[in-house]
């Protein structure tokens, strides 16, 4: 796996301070002291563990960045980590289940005092709360209406002042500032970019600003979409859009999310997208097929959407970008 990692600047509105005793700012003595450290969350002004003891993790966003903290849990959703996840060879750690079989109660043993929550575990989370009730709760989902850059910095501020971790967390946002500066100064006003998710070897429509995970990427760049669909959604497999209608709408750019390579690759008649859309005939002369502008996001990212994975995928975007000019 690609080690990646990122920062960032802290985003307004962010306030973090230490409540505890002797003000001293760094996690290990806010934890030997019993202090707690105030942070923001999207639900407001929460007072977490300075030195957490029990932490468990359900967001896929934050996955990557506290195992490459070497953030130790005690459980989390492992059945929702891609393999790339190191946190996937640790069988000390107890696994909560997928949000659709979840097995919630396996919090209650290893007495949590935080719980980092959030994504496809949102809904689960009053059940949580009553099953580990002196915890402290964090979801750093990316808010609404909110641009996903500031979102995915803001996120990794806070994990790395609950881990001491800030200047690790700054470098992340600086990485990722520095890829989208590359993919802003190389695109080209004009092109027209399609985004898709391909799933069960049919391909879905991700509509700009609502669609999931790439939807977003056409207001951070501006991208000038070249099909809208009214009343698009942002279902995770996209809106059912068929290959003659992008062949019509003649995307220059096509960026792609293969959804089912980080759940389904290992199963029989898994197709990837690359076969999906560079074998058929009826998108080959597709301006972004035939000149190669076809720019695929990681193959963990369906079930790894944090700031690496989109820093990894602004990198490879920049590259095709550059390559053109």
């Amino acid at each position: 796996m690609l080690t990646r990692t990122r920062s960032l600047a802290l985003v307004g509105g962010l306030a973090i301070a230490l409540s505890a005793c002797g003000g001293d700012s760094s996690a290990d003595s806010a934890g030997a002291s019993g202090a707690t450290i105030e942070v923001e969350d999207n639900n407001g002004t929460q007072q977490v563990p300075g030195n957490p003891t029990s932490v468990v993790a359900t967001d896929n966003r934050t996955f990557e960045t506290l195992s490459d903290w070497d953030v130790k849990l005690s459980a989390g959703a492992v059945t929702l980590m891609p393999s790339t996840i190191d946190y996937t060879k640790d069988e000390s750690i107890v696994d909560l289940g997928s949000h659709r079989e979840p097995n919630l109660e396996a919090i209650v043993a290893v007495k949590p005092d935080l719980v980092i929550n959030g994504q496809r575990y949102t809904d689960h989370e009053a059940k949580l709360k009553e099953l580990a009730p002196d915890a402290a709760f964090l979801n750093l989902d990316p808010r609404e209406g909110e641009p996903i850059d500031a979102e995915l910095k803001r996120a990794t501020d806070v994990l790395g002042e609950v881990f001491g971790k800030q200047d690790e967390a700054a470098k992340l946002g600086e990485e990722l500032d520095a890829e989208i500066a590359r993919v802003k100064e190389a695109y080209e006003p004009g092109d027209t970019v399609m985004a898709i998710n391909t799933s069960g070897g049919e391909i879905g429509y991700i509509a700009p600003t609502v669609g999931r995970t790439l939807g977003p990427v056409f207001d951070l760049f501006g991208l000038e979409p070249a099909l809208e669909v009214e009343g698009a959604s942002d279902g995770d497999k996209g809106d059912e859009v068929s290959v003659e209608a992008i062949a019509k709408s003649d995307p220059d750019w096509i960026l792609v999310m293969d959804r089912d390579a980080a759940i389904a690759a290992e199963e029989e008649g898994y197709t990837p997208a690359k076969q999906l859309l560079e074998g058929s005939e009826a998108l080959e002369k597709v301006t972004a097929v035939e000149k190669g502008q076809v720019v695929y996001m990681p193959a963990d990212t369906y079930t790894n959407e944090g700031i690496q994975t989109y820093t990894e995928f602004f990198g490879d975007f920049a590259d095709a970008l550059e390559d053109k000019s």
